[in-house]
């Protein structure tokens, strides 16, 4: 079958867009760090290896994000994966703000390595901060890894189990 015969690149692919970005169903992480003494955290599902050699993981934080200016600026990063029954982690940081509470103050937390950690999150990263480049509605980071903490993560929580978290800020904040 000819692209030509699927309906051509001028048909309107944001439908089958988001289809096809749906059934990926991403792995959720919660990405942390600390600036001028200011903890911030956001649930994110764009992230993911991005590169072998040297070892990088990239984290894409949307602009809209509370967060956002602190994890773009900080030097060093953590990343939590989370888990099946991390669900409520997952809707602190992710359905609540940081301009409004300190989600920090609603769970454990350690610092390694002057990041805040969630101390629930048995698989983690911290590193620091190698690239940043913004696109869109999002900004990547690029983290280089100091030290991982890498628990049996059993079956890790996706997209489709957080589908009940409503944004702490609407999409088209910023």
């Amino acid at each position: 079958m000819g692209l030509e015969s699927r309906g051509g690149p001028e048909r309107d692919v944001g439908p089958a867009f988001d289809r096809l970005a749906a059934a990926v169903d991403p792995a959720m992480v919660i990405v942390t760090a600390s600036l001028d003494g200011n903890d911030a955290g956001c649930l994110v599902g764009f992230h993911g290896q991005s590169s072998i050699d040297p070892r990088r993981w990239s984290v894409w934080i949307s602009r809209a994000n509370h967060s956002h200016d602190i994890i773009v600026g900080a030097s060093r990063i953590g990343v939590h994966f989370l888990a099946d029954g991390d669900h409520e982690l997952a809707r602190l940081f992710g359905a609540t703000t940081g301009d409004e509470i300190d989600k920090f103050a609603r769970c454990e937390t350690v610092h390694r390595l002057g990041v805040p950690m969630l101390a629930d999150c048995g698989s983690w990263l911290v590193g620091t901060r190698c690239g940043r480049h913004t696109d869109g509605d999002h900004t990547c980071v690029v983290v280089e890894p100091l030290i991982v903490g890498d628990a049996d993560l059993h079956r890790p929580l996706r997209l489709a189990d957080v589908d009940d978290v409503e944004p702490g800020h609407p999409v088209d904040g910023r």
